[in-house]
């Protein structure tokens, strides 16, 4: 489901929004992902913080953050494989 839709160098990212879908759906778990049109697959730092918020959210609401994956042209990297998460 899409929650945000941004330009080619930011997006705004409300947490609250993610997890209420979350929640809507009754999800016990959840796989956040974004795309880089830059194609650059390392997670920054503001992509770290957030999804370290919406864990600490989650886990308060049951509701676990299974990955963090990041997309581009060239790939993928996922947070959790990466120990970011």
């Amino acid at each position: 489901m899409r929650i945000s839709t941004g330009g080619t160098i930011a997006t705004l990212v409300d947490p609250k929004i993610i997890l209420a879908t979350a929640l809507k759906c009754n999800a016990h778990g959840i796989i956040i992902s974004h795309n880089y049109p830059s194609g650059i697959l390392k997670a920054s730092k503001e992509d770290i913080t957030l999804t370290e918020k919406i864990v600490s959210i989650g886990h308060i609401l049951d509701i676990t953050v299974l990955d963090h994956i990041i997309v581009s042209r060239s790939g993928y990297v996922s947070m959790s494989d990466e120990g970011l998460m």
